[in-house]
């Protein structure tokens, strides 16, 4: 097939400049060595599968994209490339109440999934901070995660099936709609998290869950990340399964304090969200204020809606206060829970010692921490140096480079450090059997 034979048979493509720039970044800041050659708007499965067989064939590299709001270069494509645009498959198929399933295409938004599924009494438990605008793609590519996963669990643990169209063209289909099964090897896992280096994904088939019956949340404050993070572990250690427990650093609560004119910063060093949610959602709270009370400097309890609302949205303000200040880059590492208020002292010491502002937020409950660096509070090479140290500190206390948001190319040079030489040698292995002429999103993740 030739580039024209291709063209014809397609639904939509440009080669706009404007189209083809906007097409080759994501959110991570990164830059591609110049603008791909085309850019296709896929309307069909068909569409991912010329594509990509025409791609094999003349060994063109081919990126993948949703709503390109990764940030860590998992969708920057450059010179050379096509960029294979998915967010025009868009539909949700079926929603299956009583299976509580849900069979969507790839460029559905997650919170109009999550929205579609509450007529039916349910809900996509995975909840990225960028459910609003990313696509549901996406978020198997990155295996995405947010405030729920400590209690619900990641995308990898909501994804029952997928079809994915292969390195030369072919389509597969992976999984099952059934909660349990072990016929073969686990693909659709091997497929999630792998940021369009294997297969690139026109379905999914989702497990939803029952919208909570009713909901408590706690605001707390603590004098030091020590205390919270002994709170949380006190909390684990009764037994206690939040929804959500997520904390923000000092910096970062001066940051909204600044953007809202509050005075969140004057309560304590450290913000804790929590929250319960079931049937035992209120008795749940209880015993979470007798532990939090002791240690906390400040502390509120609501079942109200509203109120809850309000707390809540402390925690979402965090990115959008600090991204005021300039140019972020949005780290994303993970670390034994035990080791989350070291990890968050020496992210405070990273940034004194090179002078780049730093701000935290965490997923508490799982040691999952986001280190929001100002890009340009201080030279190039010192934001580099920071960025590094923080990556050091992570796999050197037991923990990894990336919780949710992937590999892409930013990450790439620390690869082999966590995984190994053997590991990195099989993942290059694996990768050759699902993509043969090594065309999918080339030189990202493992790729």
């Amino acid at each position: 097939m030739s580039l024209a034979e291709l063209t014809a048979a397609l639904s939509a493509w440009s080669t706009d400049p404007g189209e083809l720039a906007r097409a080759s970044t994501d959110r991570s800041g990164a830059t591609p060595d110049g603008l791909p050659d085309l850019v296709v708007f896929a309307k069909g499965v068909d569409d991912v599968r010329h594509t990509v067989s025409y791609a094999a064939t003349h060994k063109v590299p081919v990126v993948p994209r949703g709503a390109g709001s990764g940030v860590a270069g998992g969708a920057v494509a450059g010179a050379g490339s096509i960029v294979l645009d998915l967010s025009g498959l868009d539909r949700i198929v079926e929603i299956l109440p009583d299976e509580a399933i849900a069979v969507v295409e790839p460029g559905v938004v997650t919170a109009d999934l999550d929205a579609a599924a509450a007529a039916h009494g349910l809900r996509y438990a995975p909840d990225p901070a960028s459910a609003a605008i990313s696509t549901i793609g996406g978020n198997i590519a990155t295996n995405a995660g947010g405030l729920r996963c400590v209690k619900y669990g990641v995308t990898r643990d909501a994804v029952l099936a997928v079809d994915a169209v292969l390195g030369d063209g072919t389509l597969v289909s992976t999984g099952r709609r059934t909660l349990k099964g072990v016929t073969g090897y686990d693909l659709t896992s091997l497929l999630v998290g792998s940021e369009g280096t294997l297969g690139v994904i026109v379905g999914a088939t989702l497990r939803l869950s029952p919208l909570p019956t009713a909901t408590a949340t706690a605001s707390a404050f603590f004098a030091t990340a020590t205390d919270a993070v002994a709170a949380v572990t006190a909390l684990q250690r009764r037994g206690l399964r939040p929804s959500t427990a997520e904390l923000l650093d000092q910096a970062t609560l001066v940051a909204i304090d600044e953007a809202q004119g509050s005075d969140l910063h004057t309560r304590g060093e450290v913000f804790l969200l929590l929250q319960t949610d079931g049937y035992g959602a209120e008795a749940e709270m209880a015993v979470a204020e007798r532990v939090l009370r002791p240690l906390a400097t400040a502390l509120e309890t609501t079942t109200d809606p509203a109120v809850a609302d309000r707390l809540v949205a402390t925690r979402r303000a965090a990115l959008p206060a600090i991204e005021r200040h300039g140019r972020v880059l949005i780290e994303d590492i993970a670390v034994p829970r035990s080791r989350l208020a070291d990890t968050v002292a020496a992210v405070e010491a990273i940034a004194a010692a090179t002078g780049v502002r730093i701000f935290v937020f965490a997923h508490a409950g799982d040691g999952n921490l986001h280190p929001i660096v100002l890009a340009d509070s201080a030279p190039a090479e010192l934001v580099d140096r920071a960025v590094a140290a923080i990556f050091e500190h992570a796999l050197a206390v037991g923990g990894t480079l990336t919780g949710e948001h992937g590999v892409g190319t930013l990450k790439r040079p620390w690869l082999a450090e966590e995984l190994g030489s053997t590991a990195v040698n099989l993942h290059q292995r694996i990768k050759a059997v699902f993509d043969p002429a090594g065309i999918l999103n080339p030189g990202k993740a493992i790729a």
